[in-house]
Formats: C-alpha cells, structure tokens, sequence
C-alpha cells in the first residue's frame, strides 16, 4: 500500500485502545491496522499549511512568512495568558481572535511521565490529552476564555511541572497517581478570580494506547536531516509512531512535510 500526502497532526479517536489516523487530502490509513507491519517513510518536499507553497517549514507546519504573520501562530497559541481579546483588543486578527479565545477552556493535569498542567480549549478534550500521551488525565478548572485558562496555568506552574518528559513517556517510564488528590492539592494556588470555576467533582480519564513494544531507549527520526526510513511499527503513543529498533517519529513534529508512504506486507 503507497500514500503520498503533506502530514498534519494524526486524527484520534478514543476507544478502548485509542485509534489513530494519517488523513490526507483525498486518503487516510488507519494505523492501529499496520501495527507490527514494515513501514517506509520518504520525504519529498515542504508544503506550507497555511500558503501551500513549496517553502521550508519554520514551526507548526507554517513557512517563516506565514508564522510571523497568520492568527492561527499568535503567541497566545503557546502562552493563553497573553490573550487579548476578552479586551476586544487585536493581535493579529481579533474576529479570528474572538472566535478562538471567547469559548471555553479547560486547566487539566494530565501524567504522560510526571503529572503536568495544561490547557486547552473543551473541544479539544479529550484530543489534547492523546496528543501529549498521557496515560491519565483530570480537569482542574473550565473557565470561559483562553485568557482565565492562562494565568491559571501559570500560576499553577510554580508548584507542578506544565512539561512533558517525552522520552520517559516513550518508554512508559511513568507513574499512576491519583489525581484527584493532586488537583485538591493545587486548589489554593488558582486566581481568586478563576476559584469559583474550580471542578471539584470531576473523575479522571484513563488513556490506553495501541503500543506493542516500547523501546529501552530512544533515538529520534528527523526527516530534514535523514529522508530515507523503514521500520517495523510496534506502537503508537501521543503524536509518535515507534518501531521495533527503538526510533520514534514525531508527526506533529513534520507537520507541512510531504511523504511517500508504504506499508510493506
């Protein structure tokens, strides 16, 4: 089986293994179904996902031109507490502005390798959490826009971890904890402002991932400096594919990168 296509971020689906899927623009592979099949990934060339012109990707899947300029790369994408637009004041496009940061969001603790704090938007739950790999997850606070979400974060961030130690949640070097008990932990470091949305009753999520083999040890597959692999997939697990000689491929990672794809039987 042969694709080609520029990547995205894998699509999910929470299941009772979690389901993952390479969509292109007219194919998609289900990729739980190659698990312990030979797999080729060739690099062809960049494809901006904003401008869709042949330039190398900066970050996010975006060309430089593009991510110093498009709503979609502002800063609050990576920092909430900088979001403006509950003050109806513009960064880079406020009604794209307004549409994204005016919704609910969602404080969470999630444990891919240690427990860590996070947001995102409610939609994207439980989505955010596969993406980061995380095994367990719970809700701290559901405000109404991104900017209460983010000086939340940071205010939790002085006494809990908001990293993800991707390698240890590679090679499932990871603890169970109870979340609950670490969210009650956290409750008087929440912004007076933002308290009255705590979440006190919430139950957390538990993730499984399809990961046949997790590897000893790491090592990761850039396709900008190596074009060529093939391996055997024995897992999936947040946004990596992982094969049986211990390489890790990061799709989130080669967002904006073309390939050649093909499941060997």
């Amino acid at each position: 089986m042969r694709y080609e296509g520029v990547l995205t971020k894998m699509r999910t689906e929470l299941s009772e293994e979690v389901q993952y899927y390479l969509v292109w623009e007219n194919d998609f592979l289900n990729l739980n179904q190659i698990l312990d099949k030979k797999l080729s990934i060739n690099f062809l060339k960049y494809q901006c996902l904003n401008c869709g012109l042949e330039k190398k990707i900066f970050r996010q899947g975006f060309c430089y031109d593009c991510f110093r300029t498009i709503p979609a790369a502002g800063d609050w994408i990576i920092n909430p507490e900088l979001s403006k637009a509950h003050l109806d004041e513009e960064d880079r496009d406020l009604e794209f502005e307004k549409r994204a940061q005016l919704q609910p969001h969602v404080v969470y603790l999630a444990n891919s390798s240690d427990v860590k704090v996070g947001v995102t938007r409610k939609s994207q739950i439980p989505t955010r959490w596969i993406d980061q790999g995380a095994h367990e997850a719970i809700e701290i606070v559901e405000v109404p826009n991104r900017y209460l979400a983010g000086i939340t974060e940071v205010a939790l961030k002085d006494h809990v971890s908001d990293k993800t130690n991707w390698r240890k949640m590679l090679t499932n070097d990871v603890l169970d904890l109870d979340l609950a008990e670490e969210r009650e932990k956290l409750k008087d470091f929440i912004p007076e402002e933002v308290k009255p949305y705590y979440l006190a009753n919430n139950k957390e999520l538990e993730i499984k991932f399809p990961v046949h083999q997790f590897p000893a040890k790491v090592k990761t597959l850039n396709l900008g400096k190596n074009p060529f692999y093939e391996g055997v997939l024995k897992g999936i697990k947040g946004q990596y594919l992982i094969f049986e000689d211990g390489t890790v491929f990061n799709v989130r990672g080669h967002e904006g990168f073309v390939v050649e794809l093909n499941v060997i039987q």
